[in-house]
């Protein structure tokens, strides 16, 4: 008993420490960023490197907001990650427990149609998306930045998969016999049971719509509707390299991220744990 006792604490100090060294290497890099956006230009790669700023300043924070359009870029980022999550959330959970709990002529090869477009990479339909958005009118730069995060494949098929746990077939029929309508007993009975769900569909809905890179620089060609990505991204272009801008904008644009992982983090640990431990 000893000895395998004392195989088990070697066994967690050795997972201890490895946990330790990674929360250590992914934590470095965002430690260092903060700090040197407090930094001048020319400290910000000073050798030996300074943990600290010294001086402390709030310059590239200053410079940031007076001669770039970071607020709109911000702005406009903000607006289409919420906006595109609230869709995205909503319909995913709808389709999801159409999937899970209805019959109807052809399920399976939708199912299957949709769930095979998880092996389609983002770039292969990239350019039919865009022709189809030009054809159908679509100008407004808000709406062509919202459509790809509405309907997810992943997101369907996670809402489709929890909802045939969470959602008992008697709590349906209990409802329905009470009078309640389809739509009705999907917004007052279904979506509370697919609560951790939705928050972990939801964190990862805003930080795909959030940090998106590609499709904006497709549809987006003004400056001032630029999103953080490409905002930040043009600062470091090949002529400026203003380093202490983007790592500035850079923390600023962690901001919202952060904040919606804190409002959502209980939902989003629950949703991601579900169905790992049987009751």
């Amino acid at each position: 008993m000893t000895t395998r006792a004392s195989t088990g604490g070697a066994g967690r100090g050795l997972l201890y420490t490895l946990l330790g060294a990674l929360v250590v290497l992914f934590v470095l890099p965002l430690l260092w960023a903060l700090s040197s956006s407090f930094k001048r230009r020319g400290d910000i790669f000073a050798y030996p490197p300074q943990p600290l700023p010294s001086p402390f300043t709030l310059e590239n924070y200053a410079r940031l907001l007076e001669t770039q359009p970071f607020l709109s870029w911000f702005m406009t980022s903000t607006v289409v990650a919420v906006v595109a999550t609230a869709a995205s959330v909503f319909v995913c959970a709808l389709a999801g427990f159409a999937f899970a709990k209805y019959r109807f002529r052809g399920k399976k090869l939708l199912f299957d149609v949709m769930f095979s477009s998880l092996a389609v990479p983002f770039a292969v339909i990239v350019v039919p998306l865009f022709v189809m958005l030009v054809k159908a009118g679509v100008t407004n730069v808000y709406v062509s930045l919202i459509v790809p995060w509405v309907a997810p494949a992943f997101g369907i098929f996670m809402m489709r998969q929890y909802a045939e746990q969470a959602v008992p077939d008697s709590v349906l029929e209990a409802a329905r016999l009470d009078g309640a309508s389809e739509f009705g007993l999907f917004t007052r009975v279904v979506l509370p049971l697919l609560r951790p769900a939705l928050g972990a569909l939801a964190v990862w809905s805003f930080l795909n719509s959030y940090n998106s890179f590609f499709w904006p620089l497709i549809v987006v060609s003004d400056p001032e509707q630029y999103t953080l990505p490409l905002g930040i991204q043009a600062l470091y272009g090949a002529e400026s390299r203003q380093v202490d801008l983007v790592l500035a904008g850079s923390v600023l644009a962690a901001v919202p991220s952060l904040i919606m992982f804190m409002l959502l983090r209980k939902q989003l640990l629950d949703g991601l744990t579900a169905g790992a431990v049987k009751s």
